[in-house]
């Protein structure tokens, strides 16, 4: 005669919530094993096979000693029984190593599910046999399959949701699911299991006896403790991440807001490396000499640093700079892409990591080029300030001697006697006091210490005039030709300074054509 047992109805509700439990932690468990990498995603690995292996077996244990012949002991295999209990862990953790690796398809999950899903029938089949009692155990094959199929389903569903973005309460139903069918699977399988006890047998009474109860609240409760320091584990492990997560996110705004403004100073800042080769240029570096970003980075800074560029400095700057840690407005001349020189100061700062180790160095450029251009006329100002001030003293000074000696050639001219060869030495005396005045004018003129006064010229005769300034200025490798047209009106301007503007038109014009040109 054949019985199919019984079941405590209090443990038999405490091996599904087991169940649903252990579903639910590993379905969040295993959302820590995407969101994990390195040694951190085997150990996820590792706990969520172990929830979930372990939480289908506390589920059958459980099950188990819900279930009893009457007047007939339970006792089990040691060994049988570790088997079951490492076989769910095992095909778990393996299920759930294949379907994380990326580009998993349909047909590794259905794969997997089945492996998975004949792992856990396998273990409630090898607990089944480890089971000890005075009776014949039979199975109907109907329900064996459904139970098997049961497992498969319920092992492919599992590992379907598992690396999948689910929310608390679609996962909360989906472990509710799983839970019920996991513990269906081992009751349909009891279901088909028959036992033939060797004596008859009182069916009197179907509650677990007091030892087989509190060894299952003693797994129950071990199981449950397990699962939920998994849970808050993960549930650190997630606010650990989502902390990690804000501050990694904050240092790439901090970054990208620095390497903006880095990038978008209207100072030319660059960076280079112990090795001086350039690692980050500013745009405004960039525009300064022209050249693209691709073409700067990564090439030494020496590449941009005119050769004859403060050769008789006194020591090298890159050691001094190296020692001291800062040096301020060392004068270079870098070269443009187009070959233009420019005159630049460029101060440095070594930048150190926390160890005091080098890590680059910051350095910026101050383009100088028209202030020098413009202390350098400034200094030719000076100097023809100076010429200037020194003509016009010895004109002043010297017209005044011809003032005296026009003088007194005039008186002369009236007390000698009317000789005729006397007369024209006296007349060329005159005329040359003349001419020297006329070049004291225009010394004065040049020295912008005359009195400008307007008149009409003849500017013909006034070219003609100044014939021999011309010549001896310009000097007697150019010849000079003068073309005038007929009738041309006179001039109303200061006679000394339309001859200045004419004479420095004729040095400029010189000077323009150094080979005669």
């Amino acid at each position: 005669m054949t019985h199919g047992g019984t079941h405590d109805g209090t443990l038999v509700a405490l091996s599904v919530l087991i169940a649903m439990v252990a579903s639910y932690t590993a379905l969040d468990l295993a959302a820590r094993i995407r969101a994990s990498d390195g040694w951190a995603r085997h150990a996820w690995l590792t706990t969520a096979a172990i929830a979930m292996g372990g939480g289908i077996w506390a589920m059958h244990f459980v099950a188990m000693l819900a279930f009893q012949l009457p007047d007939t002991g339970v006792n089990y295999h040691i060994g049988l029984t570790a088997f079951s209990f490492m076989l769910p862990i095992a095909v778990t953790g393996i299920s759930f190593h294949v379907v994380n690796r990326a580009h998993t398809g349909l047909a590794t999950l259905a794969l997997s599910g089945l492996f998975m899903g004949s792992g856990i029938a396998g273990m409630h089949y090898t607990g089944m046999a480890a089971m000890r009692m005075a009776a014949d155990l039979s199975y109907d094959g109907l329900w064996v399959t459904v139970s098997v199929l049961i497992a498969i389903g319920a092992a492919t569903v599992a590992l379907w949701l598992a690396f999948r973005n689910v929310g608390f309460a679609q996962k909360l139903l989906a472990a509710v699911a799983m839970g019920v069918a996991i513990a269906g699977m081992h009751y349909a399988a009891m279901h088909g299991a028959a036992f033939a006890p060797h004596t008859a047998l009182d069916d009197a009474h179907g509650a677990a006896s007091l030892n087989q109860t509190s060894l299952a609240l003693a797994v129950s409760a071990t199981t449950f403790l397990i699962l939920f320091l998994a849970l808050i584990a993960a549930m650190f492990d997630r606010r650990f991440a989502y902390l990690a997560e804000r501050e990694s996110i904050a240092l790439r705004e901090n970054e990208e807001r620095f390497r903006t403004l880095y990038s978008k100073t209207p100072v030319p800042l660059f960076s280079v490396n112990s090795d001086r080769i350039i690692e980050y240029v500013s745009d405004a570096w960039l525009d300064l000499l022209g050249y693209g970003r691709e073409e700067v980075e990564g090439r030494p800074i020496t590449d941009f640093i005119s050769r004859d560029s403060a050769p008789d400095r006194p020591q090298p700057v890159w050691p001094t700079l190296l020692k001291v840690g800062e040096l301020k407005d060392i004068e270079y001349r870098l070269v443009s892409k187009d070959g233009r020189i420019l005159d630049v100061l460029i101060s440095g700062r070594v930048v150190r990591d926390e160890q005091g180790r080098f890590s680059y160095v910051l350095g910026g450029v101050v383009d100088v080029t028209a202030r020098k251009r413009a202390e350098e006329a400034l200094r030719q100002a000076q100097k023809i300030e100076a010429v200037g001030a020194l003509t016009g003293g010895i004109a002043h000074d010297f017209n005044n001697l011809l003032a005296v000696v026009l003088g007194n050639l005039d008186l002369l001219s009236h007390r000698l006697p009317d000789d005729p060869k006397t007369r024209r030495l006296l007349d060329t005396a005159i005329k040359g006091a003349e001419r020297g005045a006329a070049l004291t004018q225009r010394m004065l003129a040049f020295a912008r210490r005359q009195d400008l006064k307007t008149e009409s010229i003849d500017v013909p005769d006034l070219v003609k005039g100044m014939a021999d300034l011309l010549l001896r200025s310009i000097g007697p490798m150019v010849q000079i030709e003068t073309r005038f047209p007929l009738r041309l009106p006179f001039a109303q301007v200061d006679a000394n300074q339309l001859e200045l503007a004419l004479l420095n038109l004729a040095v400029n014009a010189r000077d323009a054509m150094p080979q005669g040109a």
